[in-house]
């Protein structure tokens, strides 16, 4: 396990980590890039478990996701799969599992605060938390995206898909882009990665 986790981790949370991770049946694998997900747990239908990260993601938001993905497991072993995913059992269990990692060993000062707040009440995913995702972007290398939320009102963008859009106002946490092919209205989180077209 620590061979498949070498250099995707900070150092220091190694150990922590393999701790977390002793158990017979449970799995990580380090995956590609996916756009829709940074990570995922599932129960394998030979009652194994697997938890699979993206290879693509600095350190600290690696370190996050893994912990996030370990959470599910455990929240599963506690009260079985008729939680829900992102329910009180989860938030709960994913506090108690990030908190030894909350210090300044393992977190960059400037990160530790933004983590604090995110972990009063932790959502489904760290990026709909926009502060705490664009302080976490810091540590990416450079891609030549940027966050829906930075770009002007009126500007143009294009996603992974190759789909164009142009943004328009915010609504209360969303904002409405159109889609200039079809002219249908969408959504964004602020915190979506597009490319800025020019």
């Amino acid at each position: 396990m620590q061979n498949t986790l070498q250099g995707y981790i900070p150092p220091q949370a190694m150990d922590r980590v393999l701790k977390l991770l002793e158990h017979d049946h449970l799995v990580v694998k380090v995956k590609n890039e996916r756009k829709t997900r940074h990570g995922d747990y599932m129960r394998l239908p030979n009652g194994t478990h697997q938890i699979t990260v993206n290879s693509n993601l600095n350190p600290y938001r690696f370190l996050i996701t893994l912990i996030h993905e370990i959470a599910h497991f455990e929240a599963y072993r506690s009260y079985s799969r008729l939680i829900k995913p992102h329910g009180l059992e989860w938030k709960r269990t994913f506090q108690h599992l990030m908190l030894p990692f909350l210090n300044p060993d393992m977190f960059p000062h400037d990160l530790l605060p933004l983590l604090a707040t995110h972990f009063k009440n932790p959502k489904a995913s760290s990026d709909s938390d926009a502060q705490l995702a664009l302080a976490l972007k810091q540590f990416d290398k450079p891609n030549g995206k940027t966050y829906v939320f930075e770009l002007p009102l009126g500007s143009s963008f294009k996603l992974y898909n190759g789909k164009i859009f142009k943004k328009s106002q915010k609504r209360v946490k969303r904002y409405e882009c159109i889609e200039i092919k079809t002219g249908k209205l969408y959504l964004f989180n602020p915190n979506a990665e597009v490319e800025l077209v020019t």
